[in-house]
């Protein structure tokens, strides 16, 4: 389509269409677009002691040619120069890189292999999706974190290693450098332990249920468990090196000192009632789940460094994710031993007693040459001295961490939690809470108040309790992880929200050629409901994407082009009217979902903290 587009231009309109043709996400720190074009028709070459950049320069679409690392050939027909800078640019770094696009050639320079790949996603941006010729730019580039992440719950839902793998990909054509594996919690233990065998013979499975998380019946008698799966040690290496390959680090989370039903399930002695328990399938228990570990019993202790020891030893990333978060403290404060072990360590609250277990779990990890992180509970009575917060509850944890002094990764849920709705939940599969794409567009990892250089960078996470599917999990990610890819590479002063939203749509049909799912939430109305001075319910309309038209009818028909067109003032239900329909439309054409908004569900929601658009 593009490259029919070109064939028509005029040439007085060549400056005009040149600059239309690059819709880079995330948005490079520089980019002077030039006329002309470049056709991929010689060799790739690479310095010889680089192999890996030319396993990476396979992925250039449409690139059949023979690599090459033999200087005779260089300047034969157009080829693809991959070089490494014979003097370090500082301000590159090792993911930094430059690109230049000319007619006969196209070259990427950088300090180190990681910033050649990088550069490499961006070429391949370049190239229109049913292939082509690639414009002619000048780019140069570098992240503006070194943390980039997202996570994956495959405790919920398990996700094969073929489908991790599927999703390793998607993350590095967008720059993308750490997956966060949520590898246990109450519904599954994910990751073989030699040494612990119980891990995956019972933690690992469930009964099955389908349906809505949350309203699921318990297992019952005899009821086989037969819906899970975990990932061998030898498909973790495979996964790890696939993922290295991409310069995608796997950080892998074991949840404790909570969130640990599945561990208990197979191992019963490890909690402070020592009931048996099955493996969650998605039930709703008690307020106050029976899922935290003794940290008063010493073979706790016994069980986590045989854990730890084989997940040090397994994953190469510095950092261990040990979870810690919503642990309910009823248990220990009923419980003899956990009693017994703060009065021989003078703790005074079961707060103290819970920062006593991190600290714990930080020498441990230390002692196994890891660094420990966690979410922004082991906060609560005292911070271990060198752990790293993951911060999700909102941004304060991670503000106070930076305050004392401690690394920071920013990922609050209302800005980077990818399992909450989307667009509006008449449409959307259900699940809980709002994070819509301008939130993780518009949110900022670096609070004004804290030194910058403590915030590592920041991800977004998805958790799966309503995600069953590889597929439903690419729908949740995309295109939000698009907006927090240029929240975590992009200069913030060079971010803007109009020019983000035509550069994602950009990027829809490279998903729809690799048949990734996405949503298109954001082209949808957005209503926002009041009262007016009289105290009669007012419903406004407003749209995420710029530019978009918008028809609504109260009398329970289907807006079109010819409804009457909402004008941006808020709008009260004539008489007998229950329902308000609403449609986007742009240039002539619907492009959003038709919303049926029941003026019952509108009064609901007035009532509600809402943003503001």
């Amino acid at each position: 389509m593009k490259q029919t587009f070109l064939s028509l231009l005029a040439v007085g309109l060549l400056l005009t269409g040149y600059a239309q043709r690059v819709h880079l996400v995330p948005e490079p720190v520089s980019v002077t677009e030039k006329p002309g074009e470049f056709t991929l028709t010689g060799p790739i070459s690479a310095p010889p002691d680089h192999a890996q950049l030319l396993e990476s320069a396979k992925w250039v679409r449409g690139t059949q040619r023979p690599t090459v690392a033999d200087d005779r050939i260089r300047k034969t027909g157009h080829g693809l120069h991959l070089e490494i800078n014979a003097t370090r640019d500082a301000d590159l770094g090792d993911e930094g890189y430059t690109l230049s696009v000319a007619p006969d050639r196209a070259v990427i320079r950088a300090n180190a292999d990681a910033g050649i790949f990088y550069g490499l996603q961006t070429l391949m941006q370049l190239i229109p999706p049913g292939g082509g010729p690639i414009p002619c730019v000048e780019i140069r580039d570098y992240p503006r974190f070194g943390w980039r992440g997202l996570m994956l719950d495959v405790s919920r839902h398990f996700f094969t290693k073929a489908e991790v793998e599927r999703y390793i990909d998607q993350m590095a054509r967008y720059k993308f450098n750490v997956l966060h594996l949520h590898l246990s919690d109450d519904n599954g233990w994910r990751i073989e332990i030699k040494s612990l065998p119980q891990l995956t013979r019972v933690g690992a499975w469930r009964v099955s249920r389908s349906g809505r998380w949350g309203t699921f019946i318990p297992p019952l008698a005899f009821e086989p468990t037969d819906d899970g799966g975990y990932y061998t040690q030898d498909d973790m290496r495979e996964i790890i090196a696939y993922a290295k390959a991409r310069y995608i680090s796997i950080l892998p989370e074991i949840d404790v000192p909570a969130h640990s039903m599945a561990l208990i399930a197979s191992y019963p002695n490890l909690s402070c009632t020592q009931l048996p328990y099955p493996v969650n399938p998605g039930s709703r228990g008690p307020d106050r789940q029976d899922n935290v570990l003794c940290v008063g019993n010493d073979s706790v202790y016994q069980v986590l460094d045989k854990i730890f020891t084989e997940i040090a030893a397994l994953f190469p990333n510095p950092y261990i994710h040990i979870g810690g978060d919503e642990a309910f403290k009823g248990f220990w404060a009923a419980c003899p031993k956990c009693q017994h072990l703060m009065q021989d360590q003078h703790l005074a609250s079961v707060d103290e007693l819970q920062s006593y277990f991190v600290k714990r779990m930080e020498k441990m990890l230390a002692d196994k040459g890891k660094k420990l992180i966690g979410w922004d509970e082991i906060l609560e009575g005292g911070l271990a001295p060198s752990a790293t917060v993951m911060s999700w509850r909102g941004m304060a944890g991670g503000i106070a961490a930076a305050r004392l002094g401690h690394a920071v990764v920013m990922s609050p849920w209302d800005y980077c939690y990818l399992d909450l709705y989307q667009g509006d939940p008449t449409v959307e599969p259900p699940t809980y809470g709002i994070c819509r794409l301008k939130d993780c567009y518009t949110y900022d990892p670096v609070p004004d108040s804290v030194d910058p250089h403590l915030i590592l960078g920041g991800q977004g996470n998805l958790w799966t309790e309503s995600v069953p599917t590889l597929r439903h999990a690419e729908y949740m990610t995309w295109p939000r992880a698009l907006a927090l890819s240029e929240v975590y590479w992009t200069p913030k002063a060079t971010r803007n929200w109009e020019d983000f939203t035509r550069r994602m749509e950009a990027q829809f049909p490279y998903f729809d050629s690799a048949r990734v799912a996405y949503a298109r939430s954001a082209f949808d109305a957005i209503a926002i409901a009041s009262h007016d001075a009289m105290g009669q319910l007012t419903v406004r309309f407003a749209t995420e994407v710029p530019g978009l038209d918008i028809y609504y009818t109260f009398d329970n028909t289907r807006p079109d082009a010819f409804s009457p067109k909402y004008v941006g003032q808020p709008l009260v239900f004539p008489k007998g009217s229950a329902i308000v329909t609403v449609i986007t439309y742009r240039d002539g054409h619907p492009i959003g979902e038709q919303l049926s908004l029941p003026k019952d569900d509108l009064e609901k929601r007035s009532h509600e903290k809402h943003h503001e658009y």
